[in-house]
């Protein structure tokens, strides 16, 4: 009885290991599903995301009901940002009347693994009702069951707040033709709410040192006087290595850093971004924060690296240009200097997810303007666009690609930066 007992216990293992092994072997396919991942965006693509969050700011909309409308393509150009934070992986989603089809593909060791989820429109909240991985169709009740299991411990765990918002606000999601509706109640104290779930407690004492730190050093220096970014950045860094060396996870401190330094130069503050903050000592009123000699250099500069941590270097890189396009329709003009302070920037907020460690090491030594941002007083600036386009062709021409190559090789000469250039 005993042996009969094992060998049946033998059996069953080995029909497990053998549906594991069957499972993973339909799962893991030998090519993407997808085949174009996300790349750098365009001017035309972030002017369509700038106008689809100028559409529905729901500050700027009357009532308490609300709806919120996402086009295909929109919504696609939200889910490659998602997808830029995982090396090689895109996500796709085909909207039409009722249903959804979501498609994503990543690379593992084990090969390509494949997702494609069919998604009906309920009366509230999206279900699956067709999942394969791979070769491997998963059962709709079985999907379902586990998503839930699945996103029911991870919100009770890490979003509770954030998901308890989420249901009070929103009231439902409604399939189109290419187009995505979201109806939703927005009450008078909802951006406040939202804002304060952005940050988690932890967060918010994080900032708050960097805050203090930053108002005790301003109330040192001379009222009135600029103060170049070189000058700062030693100083902030000092408090940021500090804190790594009492086990603060070192990226994190990088970020809170260099986000509070580039309010400040940008004559803000986090009582524009954290509920919270309203209530702490404020800093002194903005020093003139220079780099080069000019004070809208550290804006481009700390804004960009700051891109650069949370959104990835091709975002950044992106606004920066989009930027300088809209400057030359209607603003200063386009200016490849502007362009060179972002991609300095950039490559500093790369470097300070990549080699956190290495980052507060230099910049705690010391550095000069030289050392994190190259010479670009010779560089056009200024430019309408009729001068950019007769001069460089526009976005994309060989003048203007010629003049982004010599910008990188400036960058890549200063040894801080060199390394950090976009994937």
């Amino acid at each position: 009885m005993a042996r009969r007992i094992k060998n049946m216990v033998l059996i069953l293992l080995a029909l497990l290991l053998a549906g594991t092994a069957l499972a993973l072997a339909l799962a893991f396919q030998s090519q993407p599903l997808l085949k174009d991942l996300p790349g750098e965006l365009s001017p035309a693509q972030l002017q369509l995301g700038r106008d689809f969050l100028r559409r529905n700011d729901p500050r700027r909309l009357a009532g308490s009901a609300r709806r919120l409308e996402i086009s295909e393509a929109e919504l696609n150009l939200l889910l490659g940002q998602i997808a830029r934070r995982r090396p090689q992986t895109a996500l796709d989603v085909r909207l039409q009347p009722g249903w959804a089809v979501l498609r994503a593909s990543t690379a593992l060791p084990l090969g390509w693994l494949n997702i494609e989820a069919l998604l009906a429109e309920t009366a509230t909240l999206p279900e699956l009702r067709e999942l394969r991985i791979g070769r491997l169709p998963v059962p709709a009740w079985l999907a379902n069951g586990l998503l839930r299991r699945l996103l029911l411990q991870q919100l009770q765990q890490h979003y509770s707040d954030e998901t308890r918002l989420a249901g009070e606000l929103i009231d439902g999601m409604v399939f189109g033709a290419q187009r995505l509706r979201i109806n939703y109640r927005w009450q008078a104290d909802s951006m406040e709410r939202v804002l304060a779930g952005l940050w988690p407690a932890a967060e918010q004492a994080r900032v708050r040192a960097h805050h203090e730190h930053l108002r005790a050093l301003v109330a040192a220096l001379p009222a009135g006087q600029p103060v170049s970014l070189a000058a700062l950045l030693p100083q902030i860094f000092a408090l940021v290595r500090e804190r790594t060396a009492q086990g603060q996870d070192a990226a994190a401190e990088n970020r809170a850093a260099l986000l509070t330094l580039a309010l400040y130069a940008s004559g803000k503050g986090w009582a524009e971004l954290m509920p919270a903050a309203r209530a702490w000592p404020p800093v002194r009123p903005l020093l003139t924060v220079t780099l080069f000699g000019r004070d809208d250099f550290p804006q481009h500069f700390l804004v960009s690296a700051c891109l650069a941590i949370d959104g990835g270097g091709p975002l950044a890189d992106a606004i920066g240009v989009y930027k300088e396009v809209a400057d030359a329709r209607d603003g200063s003009g386009f200016s490849f200097n502007d362009i060179a302070a972002d991609r300095a920037g950039t490559r500093l907020g790369r470097l300070a997810v990549r080699e956190p460690a290495r980052l507060q090491a230099a910049l705690v030594e010391g550095l000069q303007e030289h050392d994190f941002m190259p010479e670009v007083a010779d560089l056009p600036e200024f430019m309408r666009e009729q001068d950019f386009v007769r001069r460089y062709g526009g976005i994309g021409a060989p003048a203007y690609r010629q003049m982004m190559s010599d910008i990188e090789a400036r960058l890549d000469a200063i040894p801080l930066l060199h390394g950090a250039a976009s994937e």
